[in-house]
């Protein structure tokens, strides 16, 4: 017990300044540029309210005027790249004390992403990686730390031609013993996609899926945690 409660000490002062924002995209191993087709928040703080409409694509995300939208080939392997600052090295990418999840979430545009606010029942889970090893305590954000900030996704090949938003998200748990207190990170991409299928996969509203009760959400990481369940619903397959 104390050495949860130190090690929920320790958290709140490792995770006071060591915010994070998503600055790349990667289109199949090609760096596209630092802030480029990214709708950019004004700094780096996390969203902590999930009935806000900052929860969709940050704050100021509503809208993509004046973002570009870069084309995909249907299946393409999209890298996401998460910085605490304006530089890829010298410093962690993540604070190794922001423990938690990393999802990612597609939505398709009815007409170009750049116009698109991505509200209502629009999002689509194709991945999510959350607590890989109770023993250790290694968590997906571990994985991205370690890997200079990056994490990757297959677009599905089933997903139609269109215009998307594709949304990245790393929840840090570290001070989400009580609401509000889990940390959203979250970063949106306009997105292309050329090729594809016919799918029409099952979606979730964002806001409106995630509850301030849910598990995945309110949470005890320093408590000898066995398994996670991330918010949010199973992941899409295509």
């Amino acid at each position: 017990m104390k050495l949860a409660f130190l090690a929920t000490l320790a958290a709140v002062a490792i995770g006071a300044n060591a915010h994070f924002t998503m600055q790349y995209i990667w289109v199949n191993g090609a760096d596209q540029g630092q802030n480029v087709d990214i709708r950019v928040p004004p700094n780096n703080n996390p969203v902590t309210d999930v009935t806000s409409t900052d929860l969709t694509c940050n704050v100021n995300g509503l809208s993509g005027a004046g973002v570009s939208t870069v084309s995909i080939p249907a299946g393409s392997n999209i890298t996401f790249e998460w910085h605490q600052h304006d530089q890829r090295t010298g410093e962690d990418a993540i604070s190794a004390g922001h423990k938690g999840p990393v999802q990612v979430y597609i939505a398709k545009a009815p007409s170009t992403a750049a116009t698109f606010d991505g509200q209502g029942t629009v999002w689509t889970k194709i991945y999510s990686s959350g607590l890989l090893n109770a023993q250790s305590q290694e968590w997906a954000t571990d994985v991205v730390n370690a890997n200079n900030g990056k994490h990757s996704v297959v677009i599905p090949s089933s997903l139609p031609a269109g215009e998307y938003l594709l949304r990245a998200e790393i929840i840090a748990l570290h001070v989400a013993m009580s609401y509000p207190g889990a940390q959203f990170y979250i970063g949106c991409a306009q997105v292309k996609i050329t090729g594809g299928g016919s799918a029409n996969p099952p979606k979730i509203a964002l806001p409106g899926a995630y509850k301030s009760t849910d598990p995945g959400i309110t949470v005890n990481i320093y408590n000898n945690l066995q398994s996670y369940t991330a918010p949010g619903g199973p992941v899409w397959s295509g």
